[in-house]
């Protein structure tokens, strides 16, 4: 099913509107589907019972003058009596019972069980009706003619239990934006009135097995009365099974679009989220089994846009790619090494800042200057491992795999220095980059452990952070970090002085970018052999 068209159906049917309408507009749209529904049931009914009695039950003839008064009088009186007094007396109550829904506010508990009952309730009604016709119309029949009440009753009987099984679906189709209102109030009462299982075996009792019931006992009463001719014996049969084709069939489909339009709904709405529109639910209108159904797909989505909510928190905390793995499988403690590549990057003058601007000028300056490291790590494919006060860590191979980590890390460093100097002028940042193996992996406690890296790159990239305070650049990287970035980004840089870097036993070769900072911020060039 288009998932769209279930969309502007929310209710299984054009004809129902839409939840969202007005009150006012609601209580009309039910209001003529009920009476409309009712009224034309037993129009039809009336006509079927008529049409049995003259014609294909047999018995005596029905249109002979001592019936003319019954006929023509008596029974069109009941008949108007009984629509009009009955069908819309019992159409208005059942509105009145729903006066909640048409002031348009949630319904106490009573209310609530109320609406959910009054198809049945409705159904009564039109049980109590027929029952009233077949007491008084065989009785007057009878003392016509002593010999028509098995054919009365009969005939009376057989429409009615038909037509009161069609009164039960329209009375339930008509109902449903009241049963969806009701069901949204929550506190889903327990209604047994028989379920998905139980409206089949009714369809079936009252669209097969009470019309067959009738072919049996118009069988017997032939056996039993040798009056009864051959051609009415086949007329009967005939008019029977033709009325139980036809209503049948006409039952048991009403019974099936009911009991699919809610699994219709619910498959509409899993193609939406598939699609990946978690916003998405379905209008729960449906009293039995898949009423809770619905329920259990929109309860179902809630817990999909709780857990894309936790997992996009979860992401910003930690980074979408440890997040990913850490979806995958559990996550433990230790780690694997890997080559990867760091790079660290530090305001300069941050204490300097921190004293002279208010707090929240310095939190909003921080802000710009690390969306713009977030926007480029993740722009090269690294991940922002974590921020430290006014500085921040970036891992490139680790937990993801890169392929040439060393080079988007350098790529992504000069990218950075480029645009801080453009966008966040009134800072100025050191970046230092580095490459090597490390241990990549969970460190903490088993209650509460980080993704980090460990390792002489990382150090390496901090030292170089604050060598590069002092260096015009502010940006330097390690010479063997260069030599192992691609040919492309390898071009975009040149070879430094050798430093011995505080911490580490062998000297450092240097590499700086080719191109120069778009301000001037030189404090002074390195000279070779200094240990920093």
């Amino acid at each position: 099913m288009d998932p769209r068209r279930s969309a502007s159906t929310p209710l299984g049917s054009r004809l129902l509107g839409t939840p969202t309408e007005t009150p006012r507009i609601r209580r009309i749209r039910v209001q003529t589907l009920l009476t409309t529904s009712l009224l034309g049931a037993n129009i039809v009914g009336a006509a079927v019972v008529a049409i049995l009695v003259t014609y294909v039950v047999p018995g005596p003839e029905m249109l002979t003058d001592e019936f003319r008064f019954l006929n023509f009088v008596v029974v069109p009186v009941y008949l108007a009596v009984a629509l009009l007094v009955g069908t819309i007396r019992g159409t208005r109550r059942a509105l009145h019972s729903l006066e909640w829904m048409m002031q348009d506010r949630s319904p106490t508990r009573r209310e609530q069980l109320t609406a959910l009952k009054m198809p049945w309730r409705l159904t009564k009604m039109q049980i109590g009706q027929w029952t009233i016709a077949l007491v008084v119309l065989t009785t007057c029949y009878g003392l016509v003619n002593p010999e028509a009440i098995p054919k009365v009753a009969f005939t009376i009987a057989f429409g009615g239990l038909t037509i009161c099984a069609f009164s039960h679906v329209f009375s339930e189709f008509a109902l449903r934006p009241a049963s969806a209102r009701a069901l949204e109030a929550g506190n889903r009462p327990d209604i047994r009135l028989g379920g998905v299982v139980g409206r089949t075996l009714l369809a079936w009792i009252l669209g097969t097995g009470v019309p067959m019931t009738g072919l049996m006992i118009v069988a017997v009463f032939s056996y039993f009365n040798r009056d009864t001719t051959r051609d009415q014996l086949v007329i009967a049969i005939v008019g029977l099974g033709a009325i139980t084709l036809v209503f049948g069939l006409l039952l048991v489909l009403l019974s099936a679009r009911a009991t699919v339009a809610p699994i219709r709904a619910v498959n509409a709405g899993m193609g939406r989220i598939e699609a990946g529109d978690l916003d998405t639910s379905v209008v729960v209108y449906d009293g039995t089994e898949l009423g809770a159904l619905q329920s259990g797909f929109n309860r179902m989505a809630d817990g999909l846009r709780e857990r894309e909510r936790i997992r996009d928190l979860f992401g910003r905390h930690v980074g979408h790619d440890v997040a990913a793995a850490a979806l995958v499988e559990p996550p433990r403690l230790g780690g694997e090494e890997r080559e990867v590549a760091i790079f660290f990057v530090d305001l300069v003058g941050s204490t300097e800042l921190a004293a002279t601007r208010p707090p929240g000028e310095v939190v909003d300056l921080l802000n710009r200057f690390f969306e713009v490291i977030v926007d480029e790590v993740d722009r090269q494919g690294g991940f922002v491992n974590k921020f430290e006060g006014d500085a921040a860590l970036a891992i490139f191979g680790a937990p993801r795999d890169l392929d040439d980590a060393p080079g988007h890390a350098l790529a992504a460093a000069r990218t950075i220095r480029r645009r801080l100097a453009a966008e966040v002028p009134e800072c100025r940042a050191a970046i230092g980059v580095a490459a090597g193996t490390a241990v990549a992996g969970n460190v903490g406690a088993r209650e509460r452990f980080e993704y980090t890296v460990i390792g002489d790159p990382v150090n390496e990239a901090a030292r170089l952070s604050e060598v590069a305070k002092n260096h015009p650049d502010l940006l330097l990287a390690s010479l063997t970090t260069v030599e192992r970035a691609g040919t492309q980004e390898a071009q975009m840089w040149a070879p430094g002085d050798e430093i011995r870097l505080r911490g580490r036993s062998m000297p450092t070769r240097l590499a700086h970018p080719i191109e120069h900072m778009p301000q001037s911020g030189s404090r002074g060039a390195l000279s070779g052999g200094t240990t920093v």
